[in-house]
Order: structure tokens, then C-alpha cells, then sequence
């Protein structure tokens, strides 16, 4: 819902302010269009369905894994495509994996969006409408929406205003509600948004993805490294960690014979050893670049080599990988 356009035009109807809380109110219980909300006069409904949509995504695909995954693409009115990825775990707990951006300018060598260049920033209201979707999905598998990650398509501190005002709706009492602790901004090492992030009071989660323990490796694989080596960004990661007190997430995608060494452990562990990081080690998952992912063998080696330099790292297993829904394969192709 564009809640700006939507302001405008009640105030220049003359209705009142509360109505866009009725909006998204009638969003979150899953109305479909303005004819649906019925907290609104007939009148009313009538001149919004002529006006702008309810939702500021149409939905233009929808897939279902077999691992109970849903992956969405949805396209805004000017023909901007994204998706959105619901993610199913035990106990009823479901993970929104949100886009921030559609495309993405960073061009990192192993990532479908990547490939895809760059995209327009998505407004808050159209990073908000991924989330609303999502809860009422889970409402409908009679589960719940628990955790948000800005780890779609996009990189989100590029587009730090809106990601991080669509956050502080989400954790909002009149908003989701969700713990901030529940939402993770995911960064490919954009320096000055993790400054930004760093001044920001909300105490959202920083996970980083760093994929590399050298600049050689690192800049072959992420662009941007060339940019902001590890060294400026790991200082950028401290700086956050000190202001903060908070942990920072490290995010580890395992490439076979490319970074998966145990040697490239011992450095990952050098690296990271003064300070607060948790490590994530992520499977690839296939895409058109000419990666493949660790076989497990080679990935217990390397997660034994951390642990036995200090740091216990937990191992992300894909999800949605038969419908293109998992870490790196969002490519916008709807």
C-alpha cells in the first residue's frame, strides 16, 4: 500500500488519518482489494479502487516447495519486479526473506540478483506489503511470522532510509510487533550503511556477508572488496559491535575448492577472533555461475577448523532450492 499517495488523496477527500491504519489493518486480516475493506464507506471504496491499489505489489507468481517454502514475485505499477521467500521451520515459526531493491548493483559473482544489475530502491510500503503478505500466509498455515531477514534481492544499506523505516513498522506495537531482535539486516560489506546502522537506535541485527578470508578471494567473488577490503570492513563491524554491545553475524557461503579449505578457516578465525561474531555457514545453492557448493565432507572439515581455533559456527542448511527461493537464487525472472 503507498501509504503516501493513499495520505494525499484521504486529505484531500477530507477523511481522517486513522483511515490508513484501517488500511493496513484490513491488509493484515488479508483483504484483496478496497472492496474488501469494509471498515471504509462504500464511497470511499469505490473512489481508492479507482485511485491505487490496496497492495503496492501485485502478485504475479507464486510457488510452493517441497520443503513447504512459498517464494512470491510481485511487480509494482511501474513494471519493478522482486520476490519474497517464506521460510518454514519446526514448531510453526516461518522467516520472512525480504528484497529491498529490485535487481541489485553489486554484481557478486555467485548470486542470481547479482547478475540481474541494477534495480530501483523498493519504497517502505512495498518492503512492508512483503511482510503483511507473509503473515497472512502463516496465519493460513496456521503458523506465524517470527523472524524478518533483508536478505533478498538488494542490498539493503544502500536503500538504509526505507529499509530501516519499514523495520521500525515492523517492530512497532501498531505495526508486526516483532522483536527487533527478530529482524536481520544482511549487508555485502556496504561501509557507510553500516555506519548509518551503527547511529540508528533500533537494535536490529547486522549479519555481514563475507564469504572470503582474503581481499584476493574476496574481491574476486564480491566486487565491492575492492571497494571496502575485509580490513574496512571488519573496523566498520567493530565500530558497530562497540557502539551497539551487540553480536555481529557472519555470513559464510562454502565454495567448493574456491574458499572451503581449512587453511581459509584458520584465517576466518584469525580474523574474527577479538571480536563478538557468530559465523553461519550457508550451502550454495546452484546458480548460473561456475561455483558449486562444499561437499559435506569438506564443509565438517572446515566447521571443525573454526571450532578448534575458538569459534563454534552453526551451518545453514538450504530451503526452497526447487523453486529458486533459497540464499542467492532470487533473480526477478517473473
Amino acid at each position: 500500500m503507498d501509504v503516501a499517495r493513499l495520505t494525499r488523496l484521504l486529505e484531500g477527500w477530507g477523511e481522517p488519518a486513522y483511515r490508513i491504519t484501517q488500511a493496513r489493518q484490513a491488509q493484515r486480516a488479508g483483504a484483496v482489494s478496497w472492496s474488501d475493506v469494509t471498515a471504509f464507506p462504500r464511497v470511499l471504496r469505490t473512489r481508492l479502487d479507482q485511485e491505487l491499489p490496496l497492495w503496492s505489489g501485485e502478485i504475479s507468481a507464486r510457488a510452493e516447495s517441497t520443503d513447504a517454502t512459498v517464494k512470491w514475485g510481485l511487480r509494482g505499477e511501474d513494471g519493478t519486479f522482486w520476490e519474497a521467500v517464506l521460510i518454514a521451520h519446526a514448531r510453526g515459526r516461518r522467516t520472512l526473506c525480504v528484497s529491498s531493491q529490485g535487481g541489485c548493483a553489486l554484481a557478486c559473482r555467485f548470486c542470481a540478483t547479482g547478475a540481474m544489475g541494477p534495480g530501483r530502491d523498493l519504497a517502505a510500503s512495498e518492503i512492508i506489503d512483503q511482510a503483511l503478505l507473509a503473515a497472512v500466509e502463516a496465519d493460513a498455515q496456521g503458523s506465524r511470522l517470527t523472524n524478518v531477514v533483508y536478505m533478498g534481492m538488494g542490498e539493503p544499506l544502500q536503500n538504509a532510509d526505507a529499509v530501516l523505516d519499514a523495520a521500525r513498522w515492523l517492530t512497532a506495537a501498531d505495526g508486526l510487533g516483532l522483536s527487533a531482535r527478530r529482524v536481520a539486516i544482511s549487508t555485502v560489506g556496504w561501509v557507510p550503511g553500516i555506519s548509518r546502522l551503527t547511529r540508528d537506535p533500533l537494535p536490529v541485527r547486522l549479519a555481514i556477508s563475507l564469504h572470503a578470508a582474503d581481499d584476493e578471494t574476496r574481491s574476486e567473488l564480491m566486487p565491492i572488496n575492492v571497494r571496502y577490503p575485509i580490513a574496512n570492513l571488519l573496523a566498520a563491524c567493530r565500530r558497530y559491535r562497540d557502539t551497539t554491545g551487540r553480536r555481529v553475524f557472519i555470513e559464510y557461503l562454502l565454495l567448493d575448492g574456491v574458499n572451503d579449505d581449512p587453511i581459509d578457516a584458520r584465517r576466518l578465525a584469525a580474523l574474527l577472533r577479538d571480536g563478538d561474531f557468530h559465523v553461519n555457514l550457508i550451502e550454495y545453492n546452484p546458480t548460473s555461475g561456475p561455483y558449486r557448493a562444499s561437499p559435506p565432507e569438506r564443509r565438517e572439515r572446515f566447521a571443525e577448523a573454526l571450532a578448534a581455533e575458538g569459534l563454534r559456527p552453526s551451518i545453514r542448511h538450504s530451503r526452497g532450492a526447487d523453486i529458486a527461493a533459497a540464499c542467492g537464487q532470487l533473480a526477478g525472472d517473473g
